[in-house]
């Protein structure tokens, strides 16, 4: 595929050095962006065991028929996570039609879902994506542009290595992505790390009483009491998944081993001190042939990437370049 020369450098923005407060800076100062410039249609995808994917669609006051930027979040995150309505803003500043997608439990499909997301659940995203084919002959027509962050990051690029595509996709960005969970596991137990961990079991717990579960005193128990990430994982997303264990689950969603099988034009975007995810997998999959672009900026944090140079986010200006190229066509053909 043809490179871009001209991303822009990534400079972290004073006083936010170093990854924990590149990290932090989106809980502590930075606001969700209003989007009430462009007014949201809610959509909503059946899927076939019964649970219901959530999503809100926005169209720009003006601008070519391009393909729509589909946003994924992270873990315990949702289509109202500060970084999504972020992202949803820039791209709609420069004509891009965006859907921010809620994955399965998450934010308003939270009461319609008796089962939950977790990093490798591909298929429905695929689902998902079908879906909108029946809802929007736009798509059906330009296609779509996944960017996807952390975990949804992950899920997107074990989806792209599937190759089993509903709709036309020309190209795909992966911000924060854990490619290689059980090492994003053990980073995150770390001792240094043992505030993220404790915030983001709150998160989990916090989900999980949302969802409409039929289980016992005692399971609810077990999930609850949990008390690292991974033990979550063993009791509840493994057991709930139908994997062996945590580490099973693991092995089995891992986007890191399944790189080498996409042949969609994709950015992956990571940062060398992101606290949460190692970037040796990262700097390994740069050093393969294949449609990938890997770019491991030396700072940004976990999905952070407060620049000095520009008060909007560094992922995003370098995801915009890369759909615009990949709009443009410049020789890169849809995959379908």
């Amino acid at each position: 595929m043809p490179t871009i020369p001209d991303f822009p450098r990534f400079r972290p923005r004073a006083p936010w050095w170093g990854g924990d407060l590149q990290t932090l800076r989106n809980t502590l100062l930075r606001r969700a962006p209003s989007l009430e410039h462009w007014p949201g249609e809610p959509l909503r995808v059946a899927l076939s065991d019964g649970d219901q994917l959530f999503a809100t669609r926005h169209c720009p006051e003006h601008g070519e028929a391009r393909p729509t930027v589909v946003l994924i979040h992270g873990l315990t995150g949702s289509e109202d996570s500060t970084y999504i309505r972020a992202s949803a803003a820039y791209f709609l500043e420069r004509g891009w039609p965006v859907i921010r997608m809620n994955l399965r439990g998450a934010g308003p499909s939270a009461p319609y879902c008796r089962s939950a997301y977790h990093a490798g659940r591909s298929e429905d995203l695929r689902a998902f994506l079908a879906g909108l084919t029946q809802q929007d002959p736009q798509i059906r027509r330009h296609g779509v542009l996944p960017l996807a962050y952390s975990l949804g990051a992950n899920m997107l690029l074990k989806f792209l290595a599937e190759r089993d595509f509903p709709v036309p996709l020309p190209g795909a960005v992966a911000v924060s992505a854990p490619i290689d969970l059980e090492a994003a596991s053990r980073a995150i137990a770390r001792p240094r790390n043992a505030l993220y961990q404790r915030y983001l079991l709150a998160c989990l717990r916090a989900e999980f009483r949302r969802w409409p579960l039929d289980l016992s005193v005692e399971e609810r128990r077990e999930v609850l009491s949990a008390r690292t990430l991974l033990a979550f994982d063993e009791v509840w997303t493994a057991r709930r998944n139908g994997f062996a264990g945590a580490l099973d689950y693991y092995r089995r969603s891992s986007a890191a081993p399944l790189l080498p099988k996409i042949q969609v034009p994709t950015l992956l975007l990571h940062a060398a001190d992101d606290p949460w995810i190692p970037a040796a997998p990262h700097l390994q999959a740069a050093e393969h042939a294949s449609p990938l672009q890997v770019l491991v900026a030396p700072s940004g944090g976990h999905v952070g990437f407060h620049a000095a140079d520009d008060p909007r986010s560094w992922h995003d200006r370098c995801a915009e370049r890369f759909f615009r190229q990949l709009a443009a066509g410049d020789g890169v053909a849809a995959a379908s």
